[in-house]
């Protein structure tokens, strides 16, 4: 269940990231995009931690 939630996670926050960073560049949506992935996987792992164990 760990995985499929911070894979989730990662997909979602990677996408969130590039869709606001694409209008003000490649390289600024490629940062964002980052950033978001690892959130996401932070807010999946905890979402697992807190409610599902």
């Amino acid at each position: 269940m760990m995985r499929l939630f911070t894979l989730g996670g990662a997909t979602l926050g990677g996408w969130a990231g590039w869709a606001l960073g694409q209008p003000a560049g490649m390289g600024t949506a490629f940062l964002l995009s980052s950033v978001g992935s690892i959130a996401g996987v932070v807010a999946g792992w905890w979402t697992v931690r807190r409610f599902l164990e």
